[in-house]
């Protein structure tokens, strides 16, 4: 959205104002009046439009920026139209009912939170997605948590805490592929620089999950029900397992996250026609419908009943609305001025960290929208890293740190949006207790500050000509 600054910025104290109005309107009405997200992000396009016209910026151009901001989040609409069609697929095939059981084994021990934060984490590093792993192994833990009657706001925490531990530290992420791109970084040397602060924040977030986690052992009785549930489902099946196995295997050998999805959906139905799961016409409308169980446990058909790109429609229209209304923001000239303002003055590592961790989640915030946080944010301090003296990957350690795990935690986000829809828990009560999340921009704050685990950029030469 670089390409939408105005010809004239406005004050910085101007869109300061404006960008707080629309962030407090849309705050409001979805802590206050709990209404749903796309509401107050549709009243904010009003305003931006309003405000825009009174600057003598034409509809025309205007309109041009909602489009083009949009325009950038199509590959976002075409994955989540896919994931849709994955979650029917793998419903249907038995992918995610074999998953869920394998989830109640591991949840028969000690330290659930613990253990659904470990393997969501492992899953979400081999697959490099979060949004994948929170629709598969995360609905899993989910439906454990509910079958088990503990607290769905803690589990989802912890599901998503795990997710994006995978999504940061995975070498097939497009967070962790952008976040090195952009500021011209290798991709394992910024892997490799990020453990300074998600390991710590890792095995933070691990403890905490134990000390909140179930203190007797979840007896067999309380999973039996529904374990027989999923059999009555007549879906689980060892060949339950290949649409997984060939979901993994694309991620390994990096194939586009769209053709893996795609083809694991497509394997998946093709298993469950021909097990006879159900009629070829029935199958094929699951893509659009969603899956639908059919049990005497009305818990498992509840858990089962899902997927399908109707389901996603929701998603799909609140990405709309929230990158449009970022369009709006950048051809006002609202966030580029505030952008412009922030870079002078900034010298000092401890204030170029500062600056880049909140406009990381200032951005997150004005436009729900992790990967524009990464580009924005990089782009914008570059050059001042360079004159702190600070190595590029520092930054690029601050962008991940202050970015894409932010993303999840704000209702109207991309992330929120999906996550909150997939495992049937809203982001503000899920929030609390995604410490990993929580604890990556407070550890990156830190270091900043304390200027440990910092490389200058005479060490990087150094160490490049040694």
């Amino acid at each position: 959205m670089l390409h939408l600054q105005p010809k004239k910025l406005p004050g910085v104290v101007e869109s300061s104002l404006i960008l707080l109005l629309v962030i407090g309107i849309i705050s409001y009405f979805i802590i206050k009046i709990q209404t749903v997200p796309h509401i107050p992000i549709l009243i904010g396009i009003l305003l931006m439009v309003t405000y825009g016209m009174l600057k003598k910026v034409s509809f025309q151009d205007l309109q041009h920026g909602m489009v083009q901001g949009a325009q950038t989040g199509m590959g976002a609409v075409l994955l989540f139209f896919l994931i849709g069609i994955l979650i029917a697929s793998w419903m249907a095939s038995g992918t995610i009912p074999v998953l869920m059981d394998a989830a109640f084994y591991l949840a028969g021990g000690p330290w659930f939170l613990a253990i659904a934060f470990a393997v969501t984490a492992i899953v979400g590093v081999a697959l490099g997605s979060s949004f994948t792993t929170a629709a598969t192994v995360g609905v899993a833990f989910i439906g454990a948590a509910q079958t088990m009657d503990l607290p769905l706001a803690m589990t989802a925490g912890a599901v998503v805490s795990g997710a994006f531990f995978g999504d940061k530290m995975s070498p097939l992420s497009d967070t962790t592929n952008l976040a090195s791109t952009v500021v011209k970084v290798d991709l394992f040397d910024h892997i490799k620089n990020m453990s300074w602060t998600t390991i710590p924040a890792f095995i933070l977030s691990a403890l905490a999950f134990i000390i909140l986690s179930p203190g007797q052992q979840v007896s067999p009785e309380q999973l039996a029900g529904f374990q027989n549930g999923l059999t009555e489902a007549g879906v689980i099946h060892w060949s339950s397992w290949i649409p997984l196995l060939i979901l993994v295997v694309m991620a390994v050998s990096k194939r586009p996250a769209f053709i893996s999805l795609a083809v694991s959906s497509l394997a998946a139905i093709l298993l469950a026609g021909f097990r006879g799961i159900m009629e070829w016409s029935a199958l094929w409308s699951t893509w659009f419908n969603g899956y639908t169980a059919e049990t005497s446990n009305d818990a498992v058909n509840e858990l089962l009943t899902r997927g399908g790109m109707n389901d996603m429609l929701f998603t799909i229209a609140l990405v709309i609305l929230a990158l449009a209304l970022g369009g709006l923001f950048f051809k006002t000239g609202v966030i580029p001025s505030i952008l412009a303002s922030v870079q002078s003055g900034l010298k000092s590592a401890r204030s170029a960290t500062l600056s880049t961790a909140l406009t990381a989640i200032g951005i997150n915030l004005a436009i729900g929208e992790q990967y524009l946080s990464i580009l924005l944010t990089g782009e914008a301090y570059q050059d001042i890293y360079e004159k702190a003296g600070l190595a590029r990957k520092n930054l690029s350690r601050t962008l991940e740190d202050a970015g894409t795990v932010i993303n999840p935690l704000v209702p109207w986000s991309v992330c929120g949006v999906f996550l909150s829809d997939v495992l049937g828990v809203p982001v503000l009560d899920y929030l609390p207790f995604a410490f990993f999340c929580l604890l990556c921009p407070v550890l990156t704050i830190i270091f900043g500050f304390t200027g440990k685990t910092l490389t200058m950029q005479t060490e990087e030469k150094q160490k490049a000509t040694s």
